[in-house]
């Protein structure tokens, strides 16, 4: 099969193609590079180009004979979604509404969407399974939502088929340490913290440390990427049995944020200050996921669960590449 990787130099883009390309598809790369990496791209041609050119789209998925595509091409910024919601709601629901009408135009059906847990704003239960309620926080996350309808709508109007995948925190790098994680600027916990361990940051810092939890801190649920790339696979595969499938992809179990701290120290057997702060606004003291739908309907399985080896995996990464992609 061949799929139209769309945001397939960034982060997550990136191992996907990998796997796609391991697993015997023919992945191509769209991306404007903006947020991405030329140097990620390794194992499918790359088409530069912005989602919202029509004709490219549909050029491309012409001369390649695309036959499923996969977005991963959002901006992920929650605070800089609330500076620049219009930013937002351009790049993500506008350019989203010109790919699918290129889709169409083209003649693919099926889809794969990168949605988010942000859908779900502050949970009203822990874990937190597929139906519960959609009331996002942030202009991000309504980004996310806004497009799972317009897929809802999309499938019961054409032959349009989708997964929509709402994802906790990706976390690791993939192919053997080889495709891992460099936002810039970065926001993530574990990438931020391993870059403390690695003295290029002066600290760390710890928002909050009177939470409801065991030890004060927030908890997260953390998934290894090449993980959270299986249930791709398996959604898209699922596509030909069912034009709509929503799924959550997490561990289903947590880590505070100090727990993450001491698990990098551990791996990089390295120590760097904590500085611990006040809590920062509109952070849910738990956010776990239910992932049981994914695994029943899927078949999926996780095979990197421990946050020790997720932790390994980007440490490594790290390592390798001290100064990221460099393009």
């Amino acid at each position: 099969m061949r799929v139209l990787v769309c945001g397939g130099a960034g982060y997550i883009g990136s191992n996907m193609t990998a796997m796609l390309a391991a697993e015997g598809f023919e992945p191509v790369v769209f991306d404007n590079l903006s947020r991405g990496h030329k140097s990620a791209v390794k194992h499918a041609e790359l088409v530069k180009g912005n989602l919202s050119d029509y004709d490219l789209l549909i050029e491309t998925c012409k001369k390649y004979k695309i036959e499923a595509v996969m977005h991963f091409a959002a901006f992920i910024e929650v605070g800089e979604s609330v500076q620049q919601p219009l930013k937002y709601f351009d790049n993500n629901v506008s350019s989203t509404c010109i790919l699918l009408s290129a889709m169409q135009a083209a003649g693919v059906e099926k889809f794969v969407f990168s949605s988010s847990a942000a859908v779900y704003g502050n949970p009203t239960r822990i874990p937190i399974t597929e139906d519960s309620p959609k009331e996002p926080i942030n202009p991000y996350g309504q980004t996310k939502l806004e497009v799972e309808r317009i897929c809802h709508f999309q499938s019961q109007a054409t032959k349009f088929r989708y997964a929509s995948l709402r994802y906790f925190n990706a976390a690791g790098a993939g192919l053997k340490s080889m495709l891992g994680e460099d936002h810039r600027p970065e926001s993530h916990l574990i990438p931020l913290v391993i870059q403390a361990a690695m003295g290029k940051r002066g600290e760390i810092k710890i928002y909050g440390t009177d939470y409801a939890t065991p030890d004060g801190t927030c908890i997260r649920d953390y998934i290894h990427i090449e993980d959270l790339c299986r249930a791709h696979l398996l959604a898209l595969k699922k596509l030909d049995e069912k034009p709509e499938l929503i799924y959550n992809l997490g561990n289903g179990k947590g880590y505070s944020v100090r727990e993450v701290v001491e698990t990098v120290k551990e791996v990089s057997g390295k120590d760097f200050k904590v500085a611990e702060i006040e809590r920062r606004p509109g952070d849910p003291p738990i956010l776990i996921a239910d992932a049981t739908k994914a695994k029943n309907e899927l078949g999926w399985q996780r095979q990197y669960p421990q946050l020790e080896k997720i932790v390994e995996s980007a440490w490594m990464w790290h390592n390798k590449f001290p100064n990221g992609y460099q393009d």
